[in-house]
Parts: structure tokens; C-alpha cells; sequence
């Protein structure tokens, strides 16, 4: 099932996820479908309140990069801790299926040690690093209830104001399926 993308404004994006209780959810579905929504959307990465899940479960899928650079990791991420983060902090230009059309540049540390679960409920304690360890840091911050857009100088957060506003309002181009907050 293809969830529809929740759209900057949504309170959901804005709120720490809660724990999943092991048996209370169907985490092997949800996190099939999410990857079939984040495949559709031609995404790398997305967390379960993007789809409106106030849980702590992500999921990322580097493949996509198609740099021999890059590592291939393909994974869920289900009540995921980031234990450390290390390394000099590097800029990239991120965006989000949350806010479309928007990209802005991000520093972010280059290494992390995740501790998490897998759809098994097999606890898994790994380091990252590069953009494996970026994408994880952006889909980390969503169940956190934080955007990359929150990292922003508020020169930059003035500038893109209305551009958001619009977002939310569903004044924007997707070429998936998204949930407006503020969609009349």
C-alpha cells in the first residue's frame, strides 16, 4: 500500500515518535509499505510520521545514489538510539518528501554508532559513515520531530517562509501522493 507523504505543517513531523511495544504493530508491513511509498516518491529515506506514524521506525535505501562510492544499505530502522556521533561535520544539499522543491545545505557529522531493531525484533548495534550515515541522521531527526529545514539560519528560514506556507497549503508540485495541513 502507498501511504500518502505528510506535507510540511502537519503536527506530526513536529512531535518525538513514540516507542513501539513489541507485537503491538504489524512492523514487517508497515515497513514494506513504507519502502513501496518511498520507492514510488524516488526517495532514499523516509520515517513513519512522514506517512502520519507517530512511531519510532524508519527506513533508508542508498542504492538509489548509483555511486560506486556509496555503500548499498537497505534497512529498517525500528526504535533506533544514535548512541554517538563523530567526525568532522560535512555540508550537503538535502531535501525532503515532506517539504518538495526545497533543498538547502546541511552539516552534519560524518560517523554515527545506531543501536535499533529489525523487523524480527533482533537488536542490532552498527557504525556508518558518509552518506549512509547522513541519510540516517535526516531520517533520525524526523522521528525526533525535527526537519532539515530547522538547521536553517533564520535569514535563510525567513526566505523560504512563504515557500513553506504554500507547501502546507498544497501549493506545490509532487509527482507522488501527499497529505496537505493546511489544504482547503
Amino acid at each position: 500500500m502507498i501511504y500518502p507523504i505528510v506535507a510540511y505543517g502537519d503536527p506530526v513531523l513536529k512531535k518525538v515518535a513514540q516507542d513501539i511495544e513489541k507485537g503491538s504493530l504489524d512492523v514487517k508491513k508497515i515497513s514494506e509499505d513504507m519502502f513501496e511509498t518511498m520507492e514510488n516518491a524516488h526517495g532514499v529515506g523516509l520515517a513513519a510520521p512522514q506517512v502520519g506514524l507517530n512511531i519510532r521506525l524508519f527506513i533508508i535505501d542508498t542504492a538509489v545514489f548509483d555511486d560506486k562510492e556509496i555503500t548499498p544499505v537497505r534497512k529498517v530502522f525500528v526504535n533506533p538510539i544514535i548512541e554517538e556521533e563523530w567526525g568532522e561535520d560535512w555540508p550537503y544539499e538535502e531535501g525532503c518528501l515532506s517539504i518538495p522543491g526545497v533543498r538547502a545545505e546541511v552539516y552534519r557529522p560524518a560517523n554515527l554508532r545506531i543501536r535499533y531493531f529489525d523487523t524480527e525484533w533482533k537488536e542490532h548495534v552498527e557504525e556508518y559513515d558518509g552518506m549512509c550515515a547522513r541519510v540516517i541522521q535526516h531520517e533520525y531527526d524526523h522521528i525526533e520531530g525535527v526537519l532539515f529545514v530547522d538547521y536553517l539560519s533564520s535569514i535563510k528560514k525567513r526566505l523560504l517562509k512563504g515557500k513553506l506556507t504554500n507547501i502546507s497549503k498544497g501549493e506545490c508540485d509532487a509527482s507522488y501522493r501527499m497529505k496537505f495541513p493546511l489544504k482547503k
